[in-house]
């Protein structure tokens, strides 16, 4: 069964208001332990994130005053977050979302192709923030209980009560016999992509060989 946001989020979000001040949002990140804040208007939608890289290029970078001939665009936005006082001035944006719906997998990909750590999590309805997907909530599918998982490989097997299925520790031990040799790959591969699996070991015979092999070139 696919795992979804709603299953492992975080239903408290940290957020401050786009005039929030430079020590406000320092204030919010050290109070609730956070290392970002979603910045949200008035009607508590989210316009974008402040983290603490957002916030150590007030440190980072020297402050100038009007714009540089030779500068790269992202060159340019560090250098007006440093000058910045406020969270429009300081986040960046457009927040990335995800929903409650989201998959996990997609969001753990989001965020990797992302480089963040947190997502806001809104409703998708309203569009408002509804709670936070962290990097650690990601990790809890990792923690499935063992049948959860093995009820869930077990929904994969073409034969279930033909096949001996051993979970330690997310990782998947599967034996039998199959009629295909591709249905081992097949097979394999529909495992992994069970969330909270972290290795499927095959112990697997077939009855035919349907994969092609490639003579050796002389």
């Amino acid at each position: 069964m696919p795992v979804n946001v709603r299953d492992v989020m975080g239903r408290v979000a940290i957020t401050v208001r786009e005039n929030a001040s430079f020590a406000d949002i320092v204030d919010a990140m050290k109070r609730y332990a956070v290392g970002a804040v979603t910045v949200i208007d008035a009607d508590r939608r989210p316009v974008g994130i402040v983290s603490e890289e957002d916030l150590l290029q007030k440190e980072i970078e020297p402050v100038r005053h009007g714009a540089q001939i030779f500068e790269s665009r992202r060159r340019r936005q560090q250098h007006q977050k440093a000058a910045g006082v406020t969270a429009a001035q300081l986040m960046t944006a457009p927040a990335i979302t995800v929903t409650p719906g989201t998959p996990v997998r997609d969001a753990a990909r989001l965020m990797r192709d992302k480089r963040i750590k947190q997502l806001p999590v809104i409703d998708p309805v309203t569009g408002r923030v509804s709670g936070t997907l962290h990097q650690q909530d990601v990790l809890r599918v990792f923690t499935r209980p063992a049948a959860e998982l093995e009820a869930d490989v077990n929904a994969l097997l073409p034969a279930p009560s033909a096949f001996w299925v051993e979970i330690d520790s997310g990782v998947v031990t599967v034996r039998g016999t199959v009629e295909w040799s591709s249905q081992v790959i097949d097979l394999v591969e529909a495992i992994r992509q069970v969330e909270g699996v972290v290795d499927v070991v095959p112990v697997l015979a077939d009855d035919k060989e349907d994969l092609l092999i490639v003579p050796p070139q002389l």
